[in-house]
């Protein structure tokens, strides 16, 4: 089965595919459709991922799913949140990984909670308007490092130190990242639940 997933960012397509391959379902990037991005206007994970898979499943007459993901700093009341993908901007540097890496290493600095969360929200949806979209969250605690670590995978992952495995993300192979991140445990529930409604 063709599912259209509701994102362009590489990193997404390639962690989401490992993790829906033992379905069987091969998740086709919405850009490769010509989908272009949904607006996120909403100020929560859930909302905004609802509206991108309705807006790709929409679009190309398939299943979609969306992921909304961000990191959530408890100093900071909760945010980035929904605006993770842009926090260096509103300090005035361009939209990167680095750059928001930068940005939240600069805002806490002074700051000794240093307790976050990595939260990703997974949509799955049969159709633009099925009443029952499928819902899964990941959720996992860390704290925020002083300088980033590692080399592996993106965003806030040199960073995110996790206190189980005395790492940060950036430094764990793939695999466990895979398995033990926000979106790895939002996909894993989310496979979960396909099997036992879709197939």
């Amino acid at each position: 089965m063709k599912i259209v997933l509701a994102s362009n960012n590489a990193g997404k397509l390639a962690e989401l595919h490992a993790m829906f391959a033992p379905l069987g379902f091969e998740l086709v990037p919405q850009g490769s459709l010509g989908i272009p991005e949904a607006e996120e206007p909403f100020h929560t994970f859930i909302e905004n991922a609802l509206a991108k898979a309705r807006h790709a499943a929409r679009h190309s007459g398939l299943p979609a799913v969306a992921d909304d993901a961000g990191l959530c700093v408890d100093a900071f009341g909760g945010l980035p949140g929904v605006q993770t993908a842009f926090y260096a901007t509103r300090f005035g540097y361009p939209k990167s990984d680095d750059n928001n890496v930068r940005a939240l290493l600069e805002q806490m600095q002074n700051i000794d909670n240093r307790r976050a969360a990595l939260v990703s929200t997974l949509v799955a949806l049969r159709s633009a308007d099925d009443p029952e979209p499928l819902v899964t969250v990941g959720r996992v605690v860390g704290e925020i490092a002083r300088e980033p670590v590692g080399s592996n995978g993106f965003g806030f992952d040199p960073v995110m130190f996790i206190p189980e495995f005395g790492l940060t993300f950036a430094q764990l192979p793939v695999e466990i990242k895979n398995a033990n991140s926000h979106r790895g445990r939002a996909a894993a529930a989310m496979v979960a639940l396909m099997r036992e409604r879709w197939l």
